[in-house]
């Protein structure tokens, strides 16, 4: 049979195709296992790491004495990391010369700049900045130790470091100790040792040999670890700290799982007292008085602003007009921003008022001393004033009949301890007392009543009506025109507005029966959740009422007002005055309408970082870093 040359060679080359196919399709198959071996994909789960780093060694060893070397090298059993070094890791004694704290693969390096004191315990105290790498797992507390002496000194003291105005918790402020116990040690020397707050507001300061100390707390600015600026808030403690300790025994739970225990064991611990050391932080009152700023906006009237408050107002002497009697003189309790409402129209229109100004100056040498500067003060508005006049006349404006501005604190839905209040831009000449009428709704009529009306006790250009308002009921406040004459002859407009008084069924009550260190002259202040004021009251026999309350949450605060002046004062490290004591009730109280809740209060049966209410404090503590082996959702934490 004669073979086609043709057909032979098709043949061939379709069985090279399929030789071809099968070899292309084994290699394909053969490349994917492979590469499936090698690239496993997304994994459906694991064990994922939760265990913190481990030391496994250092140079020089942990607890070592003798040492004399700066440089240390701490060795770990993975690869690690610092979270905020700068802010968590503290070292003590303190360093003048910042230490060079760095990270190396497993191994965290410290260079300590300053030379090493004989004798002498060192921390550096990480606190919980070692993480390892790849999680983030936090060591926990950790503190490396050496002595350049023989011996180690193992005694510890802790505590909190609150803000003395409001019993906040002060994250990251210093710590530290003095053997030297005069008072000028703060003010000159560095601490002896050092610990530094964390979100809490707590310390602890380690290392420490038996003796006697004095504690305080600095916001060190210039980090020259002492008192050297007067605007670094501080904080110090009257009594002597003596360190010491003692032997007790804890209870340890093992766990088989996160909820299943497997025993319970006994453990011996050293308890290092005193550990419940309070520290009330504050900045003095360091202004240094000088006169900051002069200003005279309009003809009528200049103020001064000073940069501290003064005891006494300043001295005027006229050098082109005559002083007696020359001024309305407007200014609040501190007297630290003055206005002077010029009476007499001789005076104020003139373009410049030329005056001698006494008053007390802070000099270069921080002393108070009495100054006298000479001010010329022009109006600013004067000449603005009259080119707007100017060109209402050309063009043939008729001027506008100013009235006298006037603001009206009269709600519609008024509360039954509300009052009403008028407010003027200027001082008031005279009030036409005839001319505002005060009305209740009897029936369907509108009649008469008498009311209290006084001008108010600390803004002179504020006016008071009073009344005890009748719950449920309807008023009607009426004002004439021209009830009220302005020091410069401007009249106010006429008011007509009525408004009705809430139910009693809208409110409720709080009563707080007061015990425990406070003074005669302590008040009470109502707080809401956020800590705003709402309320504040005197102590009268040991009880503050607070009547007529809008249902909602509360907390309160008690001052200690010592001087009486009604405000919280701070304290003074020169004169060893500490400031004001402040108190929290430690509880929110929830009030409803319709409800009178009575509650006693004892300022000292709670300790004082734990009074003020979680929910009210803004410093909130850092969150404990979660456990990432949660195994119920691993889709969204895997490890490769």
């Amino acid at each position: 049979m004669n073979e086609n040359p043709y057909f032979c060679n098709m043949l061939y080359t379709n069985n090279d195709i399929r030789k071809f196919l099968k070899g292309s399709l084994f290699v394909t198959v053969s490349l994917s296992i492979l590469y499936a071996c090698a690239n496993p994909g997304t994994p459906t789960g694991g064990p994922i790491d939760v265990t913190p780093p481990k030391v496994i060694g250092s140079t020089p060893t942990e607890n070592a004495i003798g040492n004399q070397k700066g440089k240390i090298i701490i060795n770990f059993d993975e690869y690690i990391k610092l979270d905020k070094p700068n802010e968590k890791v503290v070292v003590s004694p303190p360093q003048l010369q910042q230490p060079e704290i760095k990270t190396i693969g497993k191994k965290i390096s410290i260079n300590l700049l300053d030379s090493l004191k004989s004798n002498t315990t060192y921390t550096i105290d990480f606190s919980d900045a070692i993480q390892d790498n790849n999680e983030g797992n936090p060591m926990g507390n950790y503190t490396f130790t050496f002595s350049t002496g023989a011996a180690i000194d193992t005694m510890e003291v802790s505590g909190t470091v609150l803000n003395a105005a409001d019993l906040e918790p002060i994250k990251g402020i210093l710590v530290g100790l003095h053997s030297n116990l005069n008072d000028s040690a703060f003010s000159k020397t560095p601490f002896d040792r050092v610990g530094r707050t964390d979100s809490r507001g707590h310390f602890v300061i380690k290392g420490i040999a038996r003796g006697k100390y004095h504690i305080y707390a600095l916001a060190d600015a210039d980090q020259n670890f002492f008192f050297s600026q007067k605007s670094e808030q501080l904080a110090f403690n009257n009594d002597l700290i003596i360190p010491t300790c003692n032997q007790q025994t804890r209870q340890d739970t093992a766990w088989i799982d996160s909820i299943t225990v497997d025993t319970i064991i006994p453990k011996p611990y050293t308890h290092f007292m005193p550990d419940n050391i309070i520290l009330r932080a504050f900045k003095e009152n360091v202004n240094r008085h000088s006169l900051k700023k002069k200003e005279r906006l309009v003809p009528q009237k200049f103020t001064l602003t000073f940069s501290a408050p003064n005891k006494d107002l300043p001295k005027i002497r006229g050098l082109n007009f005559n002083e007696k009697d020359a001024f309305i003189i407007d200014t609040d309790n501190k007297k630290d921003s003055i206005t002077y409402w010029v009476k007499d129209s001789v005076n104020y229109k003139k373009d410049t008022l030329s005056l001698a100004l006494s008053y007390m100056y802070t000099d270069s040498l921080n002393n108070l001393v009495p100054r006298t500067d000479t001010l010329n003060l022009i109006s600013k508005q004067k000449t603005l004033t009259k080119q707007i006049e100017q060109k209402k006349k050309k063009k043939g404006e008729v001027p506008k009949i100013e009235s006298l501005p006037m603001q009206n604190h009269i709600p519609q839905e008024m509360d039954v301890y509300d009052y009403i209040y008028f407010d003027f831009e200027e001082p008031i000449r005279s009030v036409n007392k005839n001319a505002i009428h005060l009305k209740e709704k009897v029936d369907s009529l509108y009649k008469d009543i008498p009311y209290q009306f006084e001008r108010d006790s600390v803004n002179i250009r504020r006016y008071n009506l009073l009344y005890n308002w009748s719950p449920e009921k309807e008023y009607s406040i009426e004002i004439d025109s021209a009830a009220f004459v302005g020091q410069y002859g401007l009249v106010s407009d006429k008011v007509k507005q009525s408004f009705k008084i809430h139910a009693l069924k809208d409110y409720g009550d709080i009563y707080f029966n007061i015990s425990g260190n406070i003074c005669p002259n302590a008040f009470i202040e109502l707080l809401d959740a956020t800590g705003k004021v709402v309320r504040k009251m005197p102590l009268r026999d040991h009880r503050a009422s607070f009547y007529f309350l809008a249902a909602g949450k509360y907390g309160a605060r008690l001052i200690n007002d010592r001087n009486g002046n009604g405000l919280w004062d701070t304290g003074d490290y020169d004169l060893k005055i500490q400031p004001e004591e402040v108190y929290y009730y430690p509880q929110i109280i929830n009030l409803k309408v319709m409800w009178k809740i009575e509650e006693n209060w004892n300022v000292d049966s709670t300790p004082l970082d734990k009074q003020k209410p979680e929910e009210m404090k803004k410093q909130k503590p850092d969150q404990d870093k979660r456990n990432k082996g949660n195994y119920n959702n691993r889709s969204n934490d895997r490890r490769y």
